[in-house]
């Protein structure tokens, strides 16, 4: 079925091209450009919208994360969140999950708009959106006004990180995409190990003008992306075609003949969904996804609850949760780099998740009282876990050959994976298991981990068995393979 539904695909895509050629005199067929050439666009490309993509996740990750800072804020004095909103362990977890639930439900609509409505218009408004909001959760007092204020946040955040992987797909081809994802996706750990630091200067601030720093931190972190939005709506390009003039604007839609999402593609169809929905061998990359989006989620909540059951407390335990997050930076850009050069994203997948999953099961099984050998483990834990994530996604996506369908698998990934994948994220780290080391936790990461590197490396084989199939078939004529 894939060889039948990739020939379709492209079938579609060439005739779509040839009508927006002799109607609109978008690029001449037999364009040449040389490679000084692309590698000059890609330059201007990668200057012009990666800065500003990864500026806006950072905003967004901080703001949907710095619950997990506010959550042990100055709990000593009990001025933390928790404390304050008068909510139980159970409460707040429910709090937590509420975000990913609207998460999931709102992904798929929103990379449909997306491309109806302009990345630029709709990006901006999404950030606005969940900047204010944030703004708003320094306000709450109770456990339902926090549930159904994290609710909206999750609604508002949902279409950002999908929409920015469908979004790159019309700027950059298969084997260029999962570096550039993970120049995003770096921003997040970035983030993290910020909001740590952030956390701590702001833990200072309790008291002032009569709020507690866990409000002085939501308020803060939310105001800069209301600000950013305006700069993202004027200043974000929507699409090469738009953005380049001249030789560069013709070598830009050249290249992405094939490869590249389209503009002027129609948007989501029936047909178009079916198809996508009935190709088997995306729900692989659905549940490979799932099983990384669990320690991704739990990392992200209770890195600094992690710390402080590491012998950290208060806002130390905020300060040591940089170093987990500033190696992963480090290790998403590396691997991803490696991953679209060597076109081994399945293999550099199954390495970093069982390197994960290792660092968990050494959490576990090392004394509770050996602190630096555990925090240790912890970063090597947190750098295999986010390591895998521009792979897989850059994967996805470079296997799906239609403009609406990418952006719909992209969309059902992040949602079942980013959403509903990172709900058991949210339960796995018990607060009163901090006296014995997170075992649930950690065992739970370990085994999605391996579950990851195990189906990582099975889809690789059965691609690997596809595209041997495809070159025999083909009697010696080219014919486009699947990426690995």
């Amino acid at each position: 079925m894939a060889h039948s539904i990739e020939e379709t695909d492209l079938d579609k895509e060439k005739q779509l091209d040839e009508v927006q050629v002799e109607g609109n005199n978008e690029f001449t067929p037999t364009f040449d450009f040389s490679a000084a050439e692309e590698r000059a666009l890609l330059r201007k490309q990668d200057l012009t919208i990666l800065p500003l993509c990864a500026a806006i996740y950072f905003l967004c990750y901080l703001d949907r994360s710095n619950i997990g800072n506010a959550r042990i804020l100055n709990s000593t004095t009990h001025n933390d969140m928790q404390s304050e909103t008068h909510s139980s362990q159970y409460q707040f977890n429910i709090a937590l999950m509420v975000f990913l639930v609207a998460y999931a439900i709102f992904e798929i609509p929103s990379n449909i708009l997306l491309k109806k409505l302009r990345p630029s218009r709709w990006i901006a408004f999404l950030m606005f959106s969940w900047g204010a909001i944030t703004m708003g959760l320094g306000g709450v007092q109770n456990f339902s006004s926090l549930a159904a204020v994290r609710f909206i946040l999750g609604a508002s955040e949902a279409g950002l990180f999908p929409g920015l992987v469908y979004y790159l797909t019309f700027w950059y081809k298969s084997d260029e995409r999962s570096v550039r994802v993970a120049s995003i996706l770096a921003s997040a750990t970035l983030a993290g190990a910020f909001g740590g630091a952030i956390a701590y200067g702001i833990g200072h601030m309790n008291g002032a003008s009569g709020l507690s720093a866990w409000r002085w931190l939501f308020i803060i972190e939310g105001a800069p992306s209301c600000v950013s939005s305006l700069f993202v709506l004027f200043f974000l390009p929507d699409y090469p075609e738009e953005h380049f003039k001249g030789r560069q604007r013709e070598i830009a839609l050249a290249r992405l003949r094939v490869e590249g999402s389209k503009r002027h593609h129609r948007s989501m169809t029936w047909e178009d969904a079916k198809t996508t929905l009935t190709d088997w061998r995306l729900y692989g990359h659905y549940l490979i996804y799932f099983g990384v989006s669990v320690p991704f989620s739990s990392l992200s909540l209770f890195t600094p609850s992690i710390t402080a059951g590491l012998g950290y407390k208060d806002l130390r335990a905020q300060l040591m949760s940089v170093p987990p997050y500033a190696l992963a930076y480090v290790t998403q850009i590396a691997v991803s780099w490696s991953a679209d050069h060597f076109n081994a994203r399945g293999f550099h997948s199954a390495v970093f998740a069982l390197i994960g999953a290792v660092g968990f099961m050494a959490l576990v099984t090392l004394p509770v009282d050996a602190f630096h050998q555990r925090y240790g483990c912890l970063i090597l834990a947190s750098a295999g876990s986010f390591a895998c994530i521009p792979p897989l996604l850059g994967w996805l996506s470079s296997n799906v050959y239609s403009t609406a369908s990418v952006g719909l698998a992209i969309a059902i990934n992040v949602s079942f994976g980013g959403g509903i994948g990172q709900i058991p994220g949210v339960w796995i780290y018990p607060k009163e298991e901090a006296s014995l080391g997170y075992p649930t936790g950690h065992w739970t990461n370990a085994g999605m981990l391996l579950m990851v590197s195990a189906g990582a490396a099975g889809l690789r084989v059965w691609y690997g068995y596809k595209n041997r199939k495809l070159l025999r078939e083909a009697n010696g004529q080219e014919v486009r393979l699947f990426r690995l």
